[in-house]
């Protein structure tokens, strides 16, 4: 089984992907953020650095569906290959930050490695307001990250809404996590795993989206 987890800059995604690990006995698959060898440059210089930040991000999340396709265990994965390139890489190209031949050689790429993959059994997508993200990315203290522009934030929210409701095609959980602490307090985290039960092991059959 593949549980992705989705989300905007400062959602949650790396926490609740520890716990989910934890509570079902998942193995857990993180983004390379902290070893990107570009990430600290990219936000000094987002137009100098966003293709080869956006290559790099590519290879290794194309390297991680590899493995959880060959893999006998069950998987949870935070941020997956589809959001990095309809969100990030789209929104990049929109802000002009890639020029359209780099675009068009990353997409071609893309739908290259997205043709001998599948999608996850079930995406959780962590939808929070740019409030929210922002308090979140100041707790968590990440240099690099304190200069990101409030209206990079909002754009990202956007992509995201249209992402999961117009060109992702696999199965979604969609949960809002503006009230939500389920790092400290049980019952939010209770409130997710019921939702996740409920579409992973049958309880109801309701539409996730």
């Amino acid at each position: 089984m593949h549980i992705a987890i989705a989300g905007n800059i400062g959602s949650g995604k790396t926490t609740l992907t520890t716990m989910l690990a934890k509570r079902y006995g998942w193995t857990p698959r993180f983004e390379s953020v902290d070893y990107n060898p570009y990430m600290e440059d990219y936000y000094k210089d987002i137009k100098r650095w966003s293709f080869p930040m956006e290559v790099f991000f590519l290879k290794e999340r194309f390297k991680d569906l590899l493995e959880i396709s060959r893999s006998k265990e069950s998987v949870v994965q935070d941020r997956s290959i589809y959001e990095g390139v309809y969100v990030f890489t789209e929104n990049n190209y929109a802000m002009g930050n890639l020029e359209k031949r780099d675009y068009e050689t990353y997409m071609e790429l893309f739908e290259d490695m997205t043709d001998v993959v599948q999608y996850p059994d079930l995406m959780i997508y962590l939808r929070s307001t740019v409030s929210h993200l922002v308090t979140n990315i100041e707790k968590r203290g990440r240099k690099y990250e304190q200069t990101i522009p409030l209206d990079y934030l909002e754009n990202l929210n956007k992509r995201y809404e249209n992402f999961i409701n117009e060109k992702y095609k696999g199965r979604v959980l969609t949960i809002d996590v503006d009230e939500l602490d389920y790092q400290n307090r049980p019952k939010d985290f209770g409130f997710i795993t019921d939702k996740i039960d409920r579409e992973l092991f049958g309880l109801f059959n309701n539409a996730c989206k």
